[in-house]
């Protein structure tokens, strides 16, 4: 029989502080199952975001942060995974086949929103999610060509008005750019531009889908209150770079979700750092802290910061984004932390949101 308990445990995870949730394995009620056989515990949680790329490097750093505390006891760890659905408003319909919407957005082109976005979904599935990107720039559609999709590819058609999305480096996809041809302008008003974003989202067959990251187009117009006002977007993630131009545009968008009361879950700063290519040298080009300071002032997290670096953009145009391209590289596992960060702060809102319902007790009295 061992010599500690079930509190001796619980005590110590009080202590480990979850790196993307920041807070404790009690606190977000992490604990599933946990057994004693004589001086070894068997110890199994379960965590409200995916995260198979790292779980094995977690479950060994829970371990040993017990074993440490508890000397004597040896503990193996166990996680899994478990991604809640976001309630759906009562004015607002649902999305079929999809749990959580996330908006990628930016005040201004020219941050990096789009990379960010398809290199942000490819992580997300990297660590176990069931991943579709939706390309929601109508006028100037990139996703095919960054997800490698070859020219000419149309979706299968779905029932009498559905289509299948387009699969692509393990994503579900769907863009104007498999419904019409490069060279063809999307030459419409507001309002046709809009339509047309609800008729991609609505009348494509996703299929069990734990997010849908929609990579929103620029600026702060009709088709992002038409996302916001008629889809359940679960939160927002705000793509920028250190330059004070960009900054003043972030800052309008975060202002624009906050009135359609869509959650920013957090700030991407893009092109923090020029790195060279031929010495390693790094300078702010673009300015420094640029994002903390904006994340700081609307009280949202930094998600993390990415590097201004040739072989992105080469690895991207090339239709093998950095996650794909170089998995176990750096930048990839930047892009990593920023989905995982990503994705506890919603979890974190959905459990926030849970626990703020009335319960309802009936009794006989």
């Amino acid at each position: 029989m061992s010599q500690y308990s079930q509190q001796h445990v619980e005590e110590c995870l009080l202590s480990y502080v979850e790196p993307h949730l920041q807070r404790s394995l009690l606190d977000v009620q992490a604990i599933k199952a946990m057994t004693f056989s004589g001086d070894t515990l068997n110890l199994s949680l379960e965590l409200p975001y995916p995260m198979h790329s790292v779980q094995a490097q977690r479950e060994a750093a829970i371990a040993q942060h017990i074993e440490q505390a508890l000397p004597g006891l040896s503990v193996t760890v166990a996680i899994t995974s478990q991604i809640t659905t976001n309630p759906t408003p009562a004015n607002q319909q649902a999305l079929a086949g999809v749990k959580n919407i996330i908006a990628v957005a930016s005040g201004k082109g020219g941050v990096g929103k789009s990379t960010t976005a398809v290199n942000i979904a490819l992580a997300l599935v990297r660590d176990g999610a069931k991943v579709g990107l939706l390309d929601a720039d109508i006028y100037g559609p990139s996703q095919a060509l960054m997800l490698g999709v070859a020219e000419g590819t149309r979706p299968e058609p779905h029932g009498e008005k559905g289509m299948q999305p387009v699969c692509a480096l393990g994503l579900q996809s769907m863009s104007m750019a498999y419904l019409v041809t490069e060279q063809t302008p999307m030459v419409w008003r507001g309002p046709m531009a809009s339509g047309a974003l609800e008729q991609l989202l609505r009348q494509t067959h996703w299929q069990d889908l734990d997010y849908l990251i929609i990579d929103m187009p620029p600026g702060t117009g009709d088709i992002q209150l038409t996302l916001s006002q008629r889809v359940p977007v679960a939160g927002s993630v705000i793509v920028t770079t250190p330059q004070d131009i960009a900054l003043l545009d972030a800052k309008k968008g975060i202002e624009m979700f906050k009135k359609v009361n869509v959650p920013v879950l957090g700030v991407v700063e893009n092109m923090a750092t020029h790195i060279c290519s031929a010495c390693g040298h790094q300078e702010h080009i673009f300015g420094e802290g640029g994002g903390q300071r904006i994340a700081q002032q609307y009280g949202v997290p930094l998600l993390g910061a990415l590097p201004l670096s040739l072989t992105i953009r080469q690895q991207t145009d090339a239709g093998r984004p950095t996650v794909i391209a170089e998995p176990e590289g750096e930048i990839a596992s930047l892009y990593g932390d920023i989905a995982r960060n990503m994705a506890a702060q919603l979890a974190l809102r959905h459990s926030l949101a849970s626990s703020a319902m009335p319960e309802i007790v009936i009794s006989n009295d």
